[in-house]
């Protein structure tokens, strides 16, 4: 299978890590900002966002288990290698994270004990009446489960759609439901608790009961639109023969609907927020708005008018160009998307440029790498899958 993972390939992503290796160390060197908070706020940037994708990727691979679709099956390990990032995008979080706990870094706020301290020059009253849940214990704690709950069903899935090509049979499969449920279940809830542990306890004043949603939204079409093109570029070298117009039709139906979800979900928080007025919810947005206005506000028609204007009529989900052009965009938008989550509160105000730029590339690269790598350890399709004819003949 090393044909998938062409040497020309192979070198591609290795110059875009070089140049994210690069680029860190040229960003290491010349930040400027308290605890070159620039340089690790872009690495939380990029290890989120592609940690994400595979995240993203085992949620829409659980959610075909415990729905007994069929329409899937014929791109399974294409959902499967791109979930295998997972394991290397959770150990760049958890260097983060790290940084954060030796003070390397003073992204989380919280995380400086003196904020608890009433004699200190820097005791926040607002973040000390949080301690009971923002301590560096219970957030170790919850991040390790986090992480280590979803590196294993990583695991598991895979391993057990390996084991179901050799075995066959049914037995396997229903075990992959059973646990494609409890997987859902705890991600359900941890999903959301997670984007309050790393993301919203950046802006450690402000909260949001519809961030967790919106966090899950912006996961799942990052991983629909990885999945879309990569589908379209394997099947366009011959790779996935058994795919159709009408599995391609399903995933960007997938691709269109989520960043509708995801439109929604920025509205209902910013207008309900905005509306009602209250001083320590607007202060979010008005940092935003104040210092990165045309990104802010920028996303959101990247996200909801490109989809909704080229994506709507059936035929333009089933044609390879409108879905490529589409999806390379609301990619975009979706990695500043996460820019805007963590920057706004971690520096204040805009900050582009070679580093961003550079750490994005070299992010992607590692990506690519691994991802595609998993796709050489296995047959791009399944076998004894009890799905597998009714997926290949699957005509909408």
């Amino acid at each position: 299978m090393d044909f998938i993972f062409s040497k020309r390939a192979k070198i591609t992503f290795s110059i875009l890590m070089l140049i994210g290796v690069i680029a860190m160390i040229f960003g290491f060197m010349n930040d400027q900002t308290d605890h070159h908070n620039r340089f690790w706020a872009n690495i939380f940037i990029n290890g989120f966002f592609f940690f994400a994708i595979s995240l993203g990727a085992l949620f829409f691979l659980a959610l075909q288990y415990a729905t007994e679709a069929s329409y899937m099956v014929v791109v399974k390990r294409v959902i499967e290698g791109t979930s295998q990032f997972i394991y290397i995008g959770a150990a760049i979080l958890i260097v983060f994270f790290l940084a954060g706990t030796f003070h390397w870094h003073h992204i989380y706020h919280w995380m400086d004990p003196e904020v608890y301290n009433p004699d200190s020059d820097h005791y926040d009253a607002i973040i000390a009446g949080k301690a009971a849940y923002l301590n560096q214990p219970f957030f170790w704690i919850r991040t390790l489960a986090y992480l280590g709950v979803w590196c294993y069903f990583a695991y598991l899935f895979r391993k057990r759609s390996l084991m179901e090509d050799e075995l066959g049979g049914t037995k396997t499969h229903f075990k992959n439901i059973t646990s494609a449920a409890i997987f859902l279940v705890f991600f359900a809830f941890t999903s959301s608790t997670a984007s309050w542990d790393w993301i919203m306890s950046i802006d450690t004043h402000w909260f949001s009961t519809l961030f967790g949603w919106y966090v899950f939204s912006g996961i799942w079409v990052s991983a629909m639109i990885f999945l879309v093109l990569v589908t379209i570029y394997l099947k366009g070298k011959g790779f996935l023969p058994a795919v159709n117009k009408s599995h391609i039709h399903d995933l960007g139906k997938w691709m269109f609907a989520i960043s509708f979800l995801w439109s929604y979900l920025w509205f209902s928080q910013f207008e309900l927020i905005w509306y009602s007025n209250i001083p320590e919810e607007v202060t979010y947005y008005i940092t935003r708005i104040e210092h990165f206005k045309w990104l802010f506000f920028g996303i959101f028609f990247m996200n909801f008018v490109f989809p909704m204007v080229i994506l709507m009529a059936r035929d333009a989900k089933r044609t390879i160009g409108y879905l490529i052009v589409v999806g390379l965009i609301i990619f975009v938008g979706h990695w500043f998307d996460v820019y805007l989550m963590v920057v706004p509160g971690t520096l204040g105000e805009l900050h582009f440029g070679f580093m961003e730029i550079g750490m994005f590339l070299g992010f992607l690269g590692l990506f690519l790498y691994v991802v595609f790598n998993a796709f050489t350890k296995a047959p791009m399709m399944v076998k004894n899958h009890p799905y597998l004819e009714e997926s290949k003949h699957l005509h909408i």
